[in-house]
């Protein structure tokens, strides 16, 4: 019989053994840990670990994405079943022998309906769903397998080789720490059968999720976790922090990590810091080596796409489309991610150059304290506004353009308010409806000051 009930852990770690309990149960109750706010497990029965062993061994032996001239006949064969197994596709149309001929999509079209990526024969008896947070624009939905977060592992540890790190898991130690740096966020202790049943922590470093101001660095010390994960934002904040952390490495993804940034943290810490270039919809996608990005997948097909779709020669600068068909649920065709970059030949593979991510926007409450703007897409996710538009001022006010404020505030005020700190100056104005674009984010304030 199907137990429809909240998961318990033995349905969150299927192949938890007793020095993996022991593990998990340390974490939880850790003198100095957070207050968790989120269960979390990987659900990983033997045969999903099978299945991302498997993919770790097809990265180590197949070839990069894009190491050949000719379109990949896996890409070929993802079109086709795309064209005829799921709506989305089936409904625009195509031929699978000419990827150009297939409109690309975007993340516009799974905010409307998410469900229509899913192929009709896919079996939803355990999706999961996880979200993105917003960082440009409303959160999307993304339906997945169990196995489908854990293969982000296999390519961090791709990624990390390039720089001579090596993620050992096993038991008894914490191989990851994820680390933010937001007014509010999930924060959960879990364990990876892939790791060899080792502990993964997400921890906020807002004051308000400790008992006291110094368990964040004392937890974090405690558990040595192997390496480092999070964003510009949070990795600036750790190193402002009296951590003695010495990880193997550091890795940044999210939003686009500056080279002075970069050259502090590494030698704030002692070792590598990583720019990760990943999507919640996608999986990761490249690792920064030098002045270029290397592709980090096999099962990953990259165009860059011209205003109209078309796809742009080798060397020319345009945004950035994926193929990648690795969630079952989510399968992509010509994904326009919102990136740009160019595609150069290197080697015997191809590169992504000049690549222009998401800039790092932060922002400083009234008390000095330096949060992400993840927390103002919280803030204002309860609210049924339009192209909003956020700004703070080098002085610390703070100004709101946004359609749909009319009638609405007062809410708005005060939801801010409460973010970046009472007596913060904040100025609301209602724009008109139009098919401008406003950028979301900006502050003309210093945050890395």
């Amino acid at each position: 019989m199907r137990d429809d009930g909240p998961l318990t852990d033995d349905l969150r770690f299927p192949l938890l053994d007793d020095q993996g309990r022991a593990l998990l149960k340390s974490l939880r109750e850790h003198p100095h840990g957070p207050a968790w706010n989120f269960p979390c497990g990987d659900r990983l029965t033997a045969e999903r670990l099978a299945r991302v062993v498997d993919y770790e061994r097809a990265l180590e032996s197949e070839p990069r994405s894009g190491a050949g001239p000719e379109l990949p006949t896996w890409v070929v064969e993802l079109a086709r079943r795309c064209l005829a197994e799921v709506p989305f596709y089936r409904a625009r149309g195509g031929d699978p022998e000419r990827l150009e001929s297939i409109p690309p999509c975007s993340r516009a079209d799974l905010v409307r309906a998410p469900w229509s990526f899913v192929p009709d024969d896919a079996p939803l008896d355990d999706l999961c769903l996880f979200f993105t947070s917003g960082t440009t624009g409303p959160r999307v939905d993304v339906l997945a397998t169990p196995e489908t977060a854990s293969y982000y592992l296999p390519l961090l540890r791709r990624a990390l080789a390039t720089r001579g790190v090596t993620l050992e898991g096993g038991p008894g130690r914490v191989a990851l720490a994820l680390v933010c740096a937001q007014q509010k966020t999930y924060t959960y202790a879990t364990i990876s059968a892939f790791l060899g049943n080792a502990g993964c922590v997400k921890v906020n470093l807002n004051p308000a999720d400790w008992r006291d101001a110094a368990d964040a660095v004392l937890f974090l010390e405690d558990l040595a976790p192997e390496v480092l994960t999070g964003d510009p934002v949070s990795f600036h904040v750790l190193a402002e922090s009296q951590t003695t952390l010495k990880p193997k490495a550091l890795v940044s993804s999210a939003m686009a990590l500056s080279p002075g940034l970069t050259q502090r943290l590494e030698e704030r810490f002692g070792c590598p810091v990583l720019d990760f270039y990943s999507t919640c919809e996608s999986g990761p996608i490249a690792v920064r080596e030098r002045d270029s990005w290397s592709l980090l997948p096999h099962d990953l097909h990259v165009e860059i796409l011209g205003p109209s779709g078309e796809p742009l020669p080798l060397g020319e600068r345009g945004e950035i489309a994926v193929s990648v068909g690795r969630n079952p649920l989510l399968p992509l065709l010509r994904y326009r991610v919102g990136d740009t970059a160019r595609l150069v030949r290197h080697g015997g593979s191809l590169r992504l150059a000049d690549f222009e991510g998401r800039e790092p926007v932060a922002f400083r409450a009234a008390d000095g304290r330096v949060f992400n703007n993840l927390d103002v897409s919280g803030a204002l996710r309860a609210f049924p506004l339009a192209n909003a538009s956020v700004l703070q001022r080098a002085d610390g006010s703070v100004r709101v353009t946004a359609t749909g404020l009319a009638g609405l505030e007062e809410r708005v005020r005060a939801a801010l308010a409460a973010l970046f700190g009472e007596g913060t100056p904040l100025e609301l104005e209602e724009a008109p409806e139009s098919g401008e674009k406003r950028v979301p984010y900006a502050s003309e304030r210093d945050w890395l000051a």
